[in-house]
């Protein structure tokens, strides 16, 4: 509650919440607010190419398919790739994280190491070398994403548990009996819980754009699939006479993107009263 009284005393943020919530509604209710939900995956070459108008707000694309259907049915794609990885990610880079933060030994040191090179690989050459191993399509780049997003996650926690691990109430539930996995995923997880979630809702935005550019790329989400990253790339033929073809889904992933990267610095600054001191 705290965080959200912050958030709202954040115009910034604030607004960020907002893209977010209106497009999670967006992607909920898709198949009703698409005009033309049954045409968006069919082809209707009479129609190709028609600038935005009543009919076609967005315009429609290179096969006469509705662009705002499209770009609609796309949010709901774009939030399942983003949730799938985050959570995957989480899922190992959490344990991970806890793990080698926990103890001063060669596991921490095999964990680090691991996570390092990981982070020393950049992470779209990597998510590229992923996707051409195996065959283009949305689960192609939802495992490529969070294959390597994860050490992301793995050093936050990393950090994080360090950090608590020398608490008093550490000392104390250690004095008392508890045992280290009771400690860590009762007391130490809960109170890196912030910073996990900030890291989640930042990776949310970064995973939306670069499953974007993997579509773009071809690696990703594959015809006729309502991919944003695809639209773009589908459009590059035909700029600049249908400037509407790649417009209207380059700025969907620009809202999205801004919307989560804005929450996630609002949430970042509720999390860290330091930060929050800094803007009084």
């Amino acid at each position: 509650m705290t965080a959200l009284r912050h958030i709202f005393r954040d115009p910034v943020a604030a607004f960020g919440l907002l893209i977010v919530v209106f497009a999670l509604l967006v992607a909920i209710l898709a198949p009703w607010l698409a005009p033309y939900p049954d045409d968006a995956f069919e082809s209707h070459i009479l129609q190709r190419l028609r600038p935005p108008s009543a009919e076609f707000p967005f315009g429609t694309d290179n096969l006469g398919r509705d662009i705002l259907s499209r770009v609609i049915l796309g949010t709901r794609n774009a939030f399942a790739v983003a949730i799938a990885v985050v959570v995957a990610a989480m899922a190992v880079g959490v344990p991970v994280g806890l793990a080698a933060g926990w103890r001063d030994n060669w596991m921490s040191d095999v964990l680090m190491r691991v996570t390092d090179v990981f982070l020393a690989v950049p992470q779209l050459i990597l998510a590229l070398a992923l996707g051409q191993l195996m065959a283009p399509g949305i689960g192609t780049a939802m495992v490529a994403l969070a294959f390597t997003y994860w050490p992301f996650f793995a050093r936050t926690v990393y950090a994080e548990t360090r950090r608590l691990r020398g608490s008093l109430f550490v000392d104390a539930l250690a004095g008392i009996g508890a045992s280290p996995t009771r400690i860590l995923f009762l007391h130490v997880l809960p109170n890196a819980a912030p910073a996990i979630l900030v890291r989640a809702t930042v990776g949310m935005g970064f995973t939306i754009l670069t499953a974007a550019l993997l579509g773009f790329l071809g690696v990703g989400a594959a015809p006729p699939s309502p991919d944003w990253g695809l639209a773009v790339s589908e459009a590059r033929q035909h700029l600049p006479e249908a400037w509407w073809f790649p417009t209207f889904p380059g700025l969907a992933i620009l809202l999205l993107v801004l919307g989560f990267n804005l929450l996630g610095d609002g949430l970042r600054d509720a999390a860290d009263p330091r930060l929050r001191r800094s803007r009084r």
